[in-house]
């Protein structure tokens, strides 16, 4: 589109905050409430580093309150257009205004970055290349019938995934990879697998460039691959489009969504509200900085320095007014505008904090997010601690809120590792955590159960690995947890040998088996299906390499895995009693030692339960766990309705004969006695007696 010499402008209107259309205006609202000046900055081209014009806001009449606003006449979709803020620069106070700064609207839904974009450049000089601008998005997608799967939680696998690192790979067999339309391309395989949920890792707008460290073992400069630095909370990120024209990754991601939707697929994002990109005091000024520094972030007394809750160089002040709406803003433009299904929340325990960075008992910002009008049906998942201490697993504030439950993560490693007295914790998670959730009113779908996600090892080195390999980050080896809970089994790494191989085969059966058989709601990481590796590195944040992409070459190297996962899905599919929204009641499950007595919960490490079935067309199940190095033989118990066992899943043998597709094969020949060999779990299914006797 044609770019007339010069825009003209009016007032405009102080609300919607962004950039919004009335008629063939295009109306800009910004707030800054301690910004003595603001200039608009309209670009010509994205690519230009010089504006077009710039439009000097008087705040006699285009300031309403803290909002500086204008119309601009003519103004069109894919307009380029960043801002100026001037103001105190006086650090002890919390002001760092700087009116040479290029800055981002925060509510801006696409950005044009530069192909190797510098930080260090966008703090200071004004346009000259090296700034982010924002960029105007009004296209008009055909959404034709898509609404909101609104899937129960008890329904829901979850596939946590990078979109880049998905698809990237060449053995990917995609069109577009390493993009939205490239999770397009893999949806026939997420039905395959059966997952009804995918958890797509944080793909708000971030900067790959911001790391500046080298591999010290190949001596290429790391990247940002995680994103867990936002930089505008309502912009997907470029990076992840075709590049087919500016902006066109708005776009592509809508098609994304609705594609899987189409699928019977939700889309949930991982979102990173406790912290920006701006860092700590020697950071860049890219936008909340040079925008109202006091008020977005929480400061120290010494309101020189930034409070550091996640870790990350600065805290954002979640529950300031100004703050809180804007992040409701950001939540209701995905739900409303991209179609997305729900949120993880990163470090959701510093949304928590109040201006002083206590931790509240009701705090507002929670309360806002679960009883918004707007979001009433999404989901709302917390990983419920932060880098400043807080741990509040099972103690997250509000119903509406699950939990990533990082205590099932490690009760379940410590359980199939062998460590001792696990029993009763390992009881616990599989039967949802009631320990955990039931004091406050919570279900077990209020836990988001796993055993492997993004940050750690993945499964297949979880069994691997007895300690983390993280050089390659050029940390020395300082990063990442050192409390893994996992086990090599006789060699570090990838081995050889057999009998060691067999162990983690069996191991990693007996971790995904697990988690399909807990209630609550399980979470795959996404590889660990085809035993993906991260060659023992558990903090892979800035390795976008092969160390982090999906190489789908595993997938046919590791097929039988692979269909023990996928039939261990079909098997909590076919048997609801395993993910209903309730706790056990003590009649519907019963736990005994191999000897077929009560466990010992503090000396017993193998254990078996009977869970009894609910409806006619439900059948009662027997599960049989064994952590040891030992082999046991159990005492199986009666049937509860007079039938008899068949076997359906057995971990300790090879792939086929692992699983039993559909249920009611050939029952055990001996109804009385099982053995099971070292770590291994057995899942039986009592089918009718009159059928079984037919079949023999």
């Amino acid at each position: 589109m044609t770019v007339p010499a010069k825009f003209d402008y009016s007032t405009g209107s102080p609300l919607p905050l962004g950039v919004h259309f009335q008629g063939t205006d295009a109306n800009f609202s910004l707030f800054s409430r301690h910004g003595s000046r603001v200039r608009l900055l309209l670009f010509a081209d994205p690519s230009h580093a010089q504006p077009h014009q710039v439009i000097d806001l008087d705040p006699n009449h285009h300031r309403t309150g803290d909002i500086w606003h204008v119309a601009v006449h003519g103004a069109h979709r894919g307009l380029a257009y960043a801002f100026q803020v001037d103001g105190p620069h006086e650090p002890h106070l919390g002001h760092r205004f700087d009116p040479q700064a290029v800055l981002l609207d925060p509510y801006a839904t696409a950005l044009v970055t530069p192909e190797h974009w510098e930080f260090s450049g966008a703090a200071v000089g004004g346009p000259e290349g090296v700034a982010a601008k924002a960029l105007i998005t009004a296209d008009h997608f055909d959404w034709g019938n898509d609404r909101p799967l609104k899937h129960h939680w008890s329904e829901l696998v979850i596939y946590e995934a990078h979109v880049r690192g998905l698809s990237i790979h060449p053995s990917s067999a995609v069109g577009n990879p390493g993009t939205y339309l490239g999770v397009i391309d893999k949806i026939p395989y997420f039905k395959q697998l059966g997952i009804t949920a995918l958890e797509l890792m944080p793909l708000q707008a971030f900067n790959p460039y911001e790391v500046t460290r080298y591999n010290p073992v190949t001596g290429e400069r790391l990247r940002n691959y995680w994103g867990y630095n936002t930089i505008a909370f309502q912009a997907p990120h470029a990076g992840y489009g075709t590049g087919a024209y500016p902006g066109c990754q708005v776009e592509e991601f809508k098609h994304m969504v609705k594609a899987l939707h189409e699928a019977d697929i939700e889309v949930l994002l991982d979102v990173v509200f406790n912290h920006t990109a701006e860092g700590d005091e020697t950071g860049p000024i890219l936008n909340f900085r040079g925008l109202d520094n006091s008020i977005y972030y929480l400061l120290e007394e010494d309101r020189r320095r930034y409070r550091n809750y996640s870790g990350c160089g600065n805290t954002v002040n979640c529950n300031h007014p100004v703050v809180r709406n804007y992040i409701l803003d950001c939540l209701r433009y995905w739900v409303v505008e991209m179609h997305v299904d729900g949120f993880r929340f990163d470090l959701a325990s510093i949304l928590g904090r109040d201006r002083s960075g206590h931790l509240v008992p009701n705090p507002p910002l929670l309360e806002l997010i679960a009883e918004d009008p707007i979001l009433r049906d999404v989901k709302l998942i917390a990983e419920a601690w932060d880098a400043g201490g807080a741990y509040l697993v099972g103690r997250f504030p509000g119903e509406r809120w699950c939990e990533w439950n990082g205590v099932y993560r490690d009760d379940v490693r410590r359980y199939w590792r062998g460590d001792s007295g696990m029993a009763g914790a390992f009881a616990s998670r599989l039967c949802g955590s009631a320990d955990i959730y039931e004091h406050s009113g919570k279900a077990p779908v209020n836990s988001i159960n796993f055993v492997t996600c993004h940050d750690g090892f993945t499964l297949n080195d979880l069994v691997s690995y007895a300690c983390k390999h993280n050089t390659a980050n050029g940390e020395d080896n300082r990063d990442g947890s050192d409390h893994n809970f996992s086990a090599n089994y006789g060699c570090e790494g990838p081995t050889g040998d057999h009998e060691i191989n067999a162990i983690r085969r069996r191991q990693m059966k007996n971790f995904m088996a697990s988690l399909l058989l807990s209630r609550g709601v399980p979470m795959i990481l996404g590889g660990d299906e085809f035993c993906r590796t991260q060659f023992g590195n558990n903090n892979a944040y800035c390795q976008d390499n092969e160390i982090s992409w999906f190489d789908w070459r595993l997938l046919e190297e590791n097929r039988p895995f692979f269909e023990f996962v996928r039939k261990m899905i079909a098997f909590r599919t076919r048997h609801p009693v395993l993910s209903r929204e309730r706790f056990y009641r003590p009649e519907d499950i019963h736990w005994f030692n191999p000897a077929g007595g009560q466990p010992d919960w503090q000396t017993d490490s193998a254990l078996g339960c009977c869970i009894r079935a609910v409806g006619e067309q439900e059948q009662p199940l027997c599960l049989l766990f064994n952590p040891t190095a030992e082999g046991l033989c159990f005492r199986l118990p009666d049937t509860l309705r007079g039938g008899v066992w068949s076997k359906a899943v057995d971990t300790a043998v090879e792939s086929p004969g692992d699983t039993c597709e559909f249920e009611g094969g050939s029952p055990l020949p001996d109804q009385r006695r099982l053995f099971l060999p070292d770590r291994s779990l057995v899942v039986l299914v009592e089918g009718a007696a009159a059928a079984a006797a037919a079949r023999a």
